[in-house]
């Protein structure tokens, strides 16, 4: 598998280390449905984050 890059952040939280863990992998649409549970189950954060497209492209919110 190749190198992916992803973020920790604080969810829930007025400020550093003192919320709810959380791993955003940006870019994620190449990797496997597989490969996520993976991922997820080595991080051990109860929410791990895949986004699989870029929303810029298509308008949004």
């Amino acid at each position: 598998m190749e190198k992916i890059n992803y973020s920790i952040v604080d969810v829930f939280s007025q400020g550093k280390y003192t919320g709810n863990q959380l791993a955003v992998f940006k870019n994620a649409g190449k990797i496997l449905d597989s490969e996520m549970q993976q991922i997820a189950k080595e991080i051990n954060y109860s929410e791990t984050t895949f986004i699989l497209s870029d929303s810029k492209k298509g308008g949004g919110v």
